[in-house]
């Protein structure tokens, strides 16, 4: 430990990593646009983390102190990284057992280009309400609402945008949802008071989100391809053998969700019944994708399912987009994220461990004045804290601990508190590349974040209905 040897970072020395991260981030995106995330903005988390390090050692931290909060951090994410893992894992077994394509078959047939964007947000936000979960319905719901997307010439981007807007709505507002119990645990006030008093900034946040996706639907007209449209169907439909009895997998994932069963083995479930269904149903297709072998019949099976799980699916239909949606998933195609999300980890975890961050959310305090200044300035700082530890866990529990006392000396009830921190620290984290969420989001549904963001219209107008509610003190609620 470092005990009383170590010294108190400045201002200056804080913003060193932090500006040094921006520009290094900003470089990156510059030189590497959309594939910055495929190492470049790894490469500048790692440098932050040094730099940070560095001032820490200048500081009187030992190394070993710093290294074993930078494993305390990356070991808080453990969790996500499996999740990251099999999910990669079930959407390769989910494409072979003929989920994903069913899905997509059915989808085209019954979801109009008018309504995709609106429907995609009303379906996403229901299911993650029902489990609780952003993540599982991206991963899964999430993933085949792409395909319908590209099917129907509709935007890719729009429609990650739609996905993680409803995502996020149902994930927030279920009693079921890790997020949902962690802000108001950190604050101290009970569940559904959260619940309740996160209507006022949602329920509008939602509206004005569907409005839009409805108007962007209404002018994008009805499909002009539709010699493509039916092609694609008549593909998969050559290629797979497309039936209801295809949704067990999604049916189970959700029934296992809906019983509160952890997300890691829920998924994994998800992806071995997947596997299962593809040696039951589609046994030709694993034939074509494993190709000429002198194995048995059942090692062959067995050999295609353990390479969906671990490497993904692909197929040779003879036609590019039904190859570029069917031909993706696996473990391995998670391993870039994973990537990044160890090093954004490691960054914020060096900041918290040096009091680096610390320093700069006390600074903050000495601004707050009114009311409605703290809120905002709680608002920033979970935003911040998103940004720089990269985990929308540390970004609940780190402000929550900071700003309660200053909520309790100002006779605000701690509901305002839980609330405010689900409004920002919750719904930016899928918006920030490197975040576990964004990264999350941008790994399963296969679009940049930063290509997406700017649709995400629910996470996006969420807080800034917080800060227009603390700047005229609405609903916002004093102790009795």
């Amino acid at each position: 430990m470092s005990g009383s040897k170590t010294t108190a970072p400045s201002i200056f020395e804080s913003l060193i990593p932090i500006v040094s991260l921006i520009v290094m981030l900003s470089a990156s995106v510059y030189i590497y646009g959309d594939d910055s995330s495929y190492g470049g903005n790894q490469i500048a988390l790692i440098l932050g983390a040094a730099i940070a390090s560095i001032i820490g050692i200048k500081n009187g931290y030992a190394w070993k102190e710093i290294e074993a909060g930078i494993i305390k951090g990356i070991s808080a994410a453990m969790g996500a990284i499996l999740i990251l893992l099999a999910v990669g894992a079930m959407i390769g077994t989910w494409i072979m057992s003929g989920l994903v394509p069913a899905m997509i078959y059915y989808g085209l047939n019954i979801l109009s280009p008018s309504i995709f964007y609106f429907a995609a947000c009303i379906i996403c936000a229901l299911s993650a309400l029902s489990i609780g979960s952003s993540w599982t319905v991206a991963g899964t719901l999430g993933a085949a609402l792409m395909g319908i997307a590209v099917g129907l010439g509709l935007s890719p981007e729009v429609t990650a945008g739609a996905v993680i807007s409803g995502a996020y709505f149902g994930d927030k507002m279920s009693p079921l949802s890790d997020t949902t119990n962690l802000a108001p645990a950190v604050t101290g006030t009970d569940l559904f008071t959260h619940i309740r008093h996160m209507i006022w900034t949602t329920g509008p946040s939602l509206l004005i989100a569907l409005v839009i996706f409805l108007l962007m639907g209404l002018n994008s007209g009805e499909v002009q391809n539709v010699e493509g449209l039916v092609l694609i169907q008549d593909t998969i439909k050559s290629n797979f053998n497309i039936s209801i009895i295809s949704f067990i997998p999604l049916i189970l994932v959700f029934v296992l969700a809906f019983k509160k069963v952890p997300a890691f083995p829920t998924v994994l479930i998800g992806a071995l019944i997947g596997g299962l269904f593809a040696i039951m149903f589609q046994s030709d297709v694993i034939k074509n994708f494993v190709g000429e072998s002198e194995f048995s019949s059942a090692l062959i099976n067995i050999t295609g399912v353990w390479t969906a799980l671990h490497s993904g699916f692909s197929i040779d239909s003879g036609v590019e987009v039904v190859d570029s949606l069917l031909s993706r998933g696996g473990m391995s195609s998670m391993l870039n994220t994973v990537w990044l999300v160890i090093t954004a980890l490691t960054y914020g975890a060096v900041l918290e461990t040096t009091k680096l961050l610390h320093v700069l959310v006390q600074a903050l305090l000495s601004f707050v004045k009114s009311t409605g200044s703290l809120i905002i300035t709680t608002i920033g700082t979970c935003i911040g804290i998103n940004i720089v530890t990269a985990d929308q866990y540390i970004a609940i529990v780190l402000p929550g601990r900071m700003f309660k006392s200053e909520f309790k000396k100002r006779q605000l009830h701690a509901k305002n508190l839980s609330r405010t921190l689900e409004d920002s620290a919750t719904m930016t984290s899928p918006l920030i590349p490197w975040n576990t969420c964004g990264a999350f989001m941008s790994a399963s549904l296969g679009i940049a974040t930063l290509s997406y963001l700017p649709f995400c219209f629910f996470n996006l107008i969420n807080p800034l209905i917080a800060i227009f509610y603390a700047l005229f003190n609405f609903k916002i609620e004093k102790i009795k």
